[in-house]
């Protein structure tokens, strides 16, 4: 009869200090505590103008660099107030199943776009939302350099953040325009919906609140954003 071999205690102890310090840089001190949370950092409230940043020229992307030398602001498109039928009509459903979100007015589906969500473990919530804010550029930075997740990426376009009762804003969730992948189709984020640019800019500019002549501008009484619906189960490939 063999012998079974026995792991030398040495080797259990190395293996429990290296899997100890793996999920300590998980680790973020949040509102909520010390949890493991490698996500989107929480929005810094004093930084929410949405200007283009031109001195920041390098994004990062989980162990990847991305040179932003081309990157120009946009121009300012100038749109309708929006009236209170045409806000009462919309709507935006996020599919996290099929990776797609759908803009409707009334019955009228008017935008049908590919998207990329939150990856299995970070991922998008589900349930109804709002938008808080919308900025035509920010910079949104999280994930953890020791576990290979970090990113930093400037001047993300056309962004929609949301919130409800449950989840704040401070949370970071956010649909938004994309240029530091083209894997549409398949869950990429840290929580967020990706949409191609130009399919960013077209919901930006379709949905509430108005921008009344700005670029960027937050949600008021007088000027609430369109319902956000996210349902479905992110695919675990």
């Amino acid at each position: 009869m063999s012998r079974k071999k026995r792991v030398p205690y040495k080797k259990i102890v190395v293996g429990l200090a290296a899997l100890i310090v793996l999920v300590a840089a998980g680790l973020t001190n949040t509102r909520g505590g010390f949890f493991l949370r490698t996500g989107q950092h929480n929005i810094d409230f004093s930084d929410v103008a949405g200007n283009f940043d031109s001195s920041l020229a390098t994004a990062f992307f989980e162990g990847r660099s991305i040179a932003l030398a081309n990157a120009t602001p946009g121009t300012l498109i100038q749109t309708d107030v929006l009236g209170e039928a045409t806000l009462r009509g919309k709507r935006i459903e996020v599919d996290l199943t099929n990776q797609r979100l759908y803009a409707y007015e009334g019955d009228k589906k008017v935008f049908d776009f590919v998207i990329s969500t939150g990856k299995p473990w970070w991922a998008t919530p589900t349930g109804e939302f709002r938008p808080w804010i919308k900025l035509r550029y920010t910079r949104m930075r999280g994930g953890s350099r020791a576990l290979g997740t970090y990113y930093d990426l400037p001047n993300v376009p056309f962004v929609m953040f949301f919130s409800n009762d449950k989840i704040p804003g401070w949370k970071g969730y956010a649909i938004h325009g994309t240029y530091w992948h083209n894997n549409f189709g398949h869950p990429m984020s840290h929580g967020c919906v990706n949409l191609k640019t130009p399919d960013a800019k077209k919901l930006y500019y379709w949905a509430a609140p108005g921008l009344e002549g700005h670029q960027s501008i937050k949600v008021t009484n007088h000027n609430p954003g369109t319902r956000i619906i996210i349902y479905g189960k992110t695919p675990t490939s």
